[in-house]
């Protein structure tokens, strides 16, 4: 999530800089290559500092070239707009995408392996956080049941963002109709 955000930050404000000099015939590969750039530095300062993460994630931070985020926001936004209003526009998405990616690995952790693990929270990025007799949050002692192992995977993920979607509309539904 953060990675997303400086990769949004970064290329927002260059964009949005050079908006008036890219031909609008190769508007589209010229963003692609300056969020490649932002997205090649992340990997390698992530590769350099932050191995274990850099490990964890794999194939994953080099997606974040092909995310429609980033490019959505650079053609709607960057694109259209001054640096300063691109800067906050990308701190916007960025955080708000990161939160998301919180609340969708802690919804799907517990039902996962029925604890919150903090043992690797961050991977050193946080060791305030971590207590080295009982780094878990553990509401069931006994190993009767260990949890539903699909939540762990990456399907995990798309279901409790189906269910958080379906809990979404139900709000609305209630707002627009009334309880009937």
């Amino acid at each position: 999530g953060l990675a997303t955000t400086f990769v949004l930050l970064f290329s927002n404000l260059l964009i949005s800089l050079l908006r008036n000099f890219i031909p609008t015939k190769v508007r589209i590969p010229s963003y692609i290559v300056i969020i490649a750039s932002f997205v090649t530095t992340i990997d390698l300062l992530m590769q350099a500092y932050l191995p274990l993460l850099t490990n964890s994630l794999g194939v994953f931070l080099p997606l974040i070239v092909v995310n429609c985020i980033i490019l959505g926001r650079a053609e709607a936004f960057a694109g259209k707009n001054t640096a300063g209003k691109s800067i906050l526009d990308a701190l916007g998405m960025g955080l708000g995408f990161t939160f998301a990616l919180i609340l969708i690995s802690l919804l799907r952790e517990f039902p996962g392996t029925l604890k919150i693990d903090f043992s690797d929270f961050g991977l050193g990025i946080l060791t305030f956080l971590k207590n080295a007799d009982n780094p878990t949050l553990s509401i069931f002692r006994f190993n009767i049941y260990s949890g539903a192992k699909i939540f762990t995977m990456p399907a995990g993920a798309f279901f409790i963002l189906g269910l958080i979607l379906a809990f979404k509309q139900n709000i609305e539904n209630k707002k627009k109709y009334g309880d009937k």
